[in-house]
């Protein structure tokens, strides 16, 4: 299974501008996220701006920081991305694979929706054919 096209998101407006596409999109937090926001924001973020759009994939980049992944496994987020150089990666790796939790080592290439004008290439962004790194252990 690949990655649908990966859109980096800074907020709800955000979240809502990915998701109206309509087309599978995978929400990628800021890099870090996990540590500065938190798993809970995260969560709550999309629960707010997703209202259950089919096809959308979320991961929150907890960095280098594997409190903040387990955090996030622990409260049901389904997709982290954490640094294989993580203290505890290989802990923290196996405890995804036991519970069904997308783990990758590396943030997928993303359109960054905080960057100028990338809301004018949205479209044809995730159009593109999905990324090439398995959703999974990365």
């Amino acid at each position: 299974m690949r990655l649908p096209p990966a859109v980096t998101v800074h907020g709800l407006e955000h979240v809502r501008i990915a998701v109206a596409t309509g087309r599978p999109v995978t929400l990628l937090s800021a890099p870090g996220a996990g540590r500065f926001a938190g798993a809970s924001w995260w969560q709550a973020l999309l629960e707010a701006g997703q209202g259950g759009a089919a096809g959308t994939l979320d991961l929150l980049d907890c960095g280098a920081a594997p409190a903040h992944a387990l955090e996030a496994m622990r409260i049901g987020l389904r997709g982290i991305v954490l640094q294989r150089t993580a203290p505890g990666w290989e802990r923290v790796a196996a405890i995804a694979v036991e519970t069904g939790v997308r783990l990758l080592s590396d943030r997928p290439s993303s359109l960054d929706l905080a960057v100028r004008g990338a809301e004018r290439r949205l479209a044809a962004w995730v159009a593109d054919e999905p990324d090439d790194r398995p959703v999974g252990l990365g």
